[in-house]
């Protein structure tokens, strides 16, 4: 299938990343839209995990408050340098993500943050589920469970309200492939009258 302008302008629009990666993502996946959007996915974790240990030295704090004004969320969105924090791109990611907050209220940033005290009491609101249940099955049920219940609770591993086949921390992704550095939530807070 030959790669057309138009082909390449449809994946960059629909992913934010460089017209250089997109064309190489169409090539590589022989032409195919949606195998070239899993290349580009698969390259933007990989890009994230190569740019993990730099410093973060600039950033922006992004605020969302919905209409109704009885809700809304603040996010520190960190970068590398000013030339990506200024960048208008950067601060709609920010905005987008405390939008996200705003709707979801998630409790932590990461898995590592949900205190043993939370597992435990999940745990013992699930363990009656899985009674009755094979033996060799109860653990990996019951681990299944306990993923769906914290996943809904953890910022990076909700889906994004706007595009539910992307998370938070595809987001993130995304953006390290899209600017050239690392990115990373570093705080977020919701408030909400009700």
């Amino acid at each position: 299938m030959e790669i057309t302008t138009e082909l390449i302008k449809t994946l960059r629009d629909q992913t934010g990343v460089s017209v250089m990666q997109c064309k190489k993502a169409l090539e590589e996946a022989g032409g195919d839209m949606d195998k070239a959007v899993i290349i580009l996915k698969k390259r933007s974790a990989e890009t994230a995990q190569k740019k993990s240990d730099r410093e973060l030295g600039a950033g922006v704090v992004e605020s969302y408050i919905h209409s109704t004004k009885t809700v809304g969320a603040m996010v520190e969105l960190m970068c590398e340098t000013d030339f990506v924090s200024g960048n208008e791109e950067f601060k709609k990611l920010a905005y987008d993500i405390a939008m996200h907050v705003a709707a979801t209220n998630p409790s932590v940033l990461t898995k590592e943050e949900i205190s043993e005290e939370a597992k435990a009491k999940a745990l013992e609101v699930f363990l009656p589920e899985v009674e009755g249940k094979p033996e060799e099955l109860k653990a990996k049920i019951l681990e299944g469970k306990l993923d769906s219940f914290f996943n809904e609770q953890v910022l990076l591993d909700q889906s994004f309200i706007k595009n539910g086949d992307v998370t938070i921390r595809g987001l993130i992704e995304q953006g390290t492939q899209k600017f050239g550095e690392k990115i990373q939530i570093t705080r977020f807070v919701r408030f909400s009258i009700k």
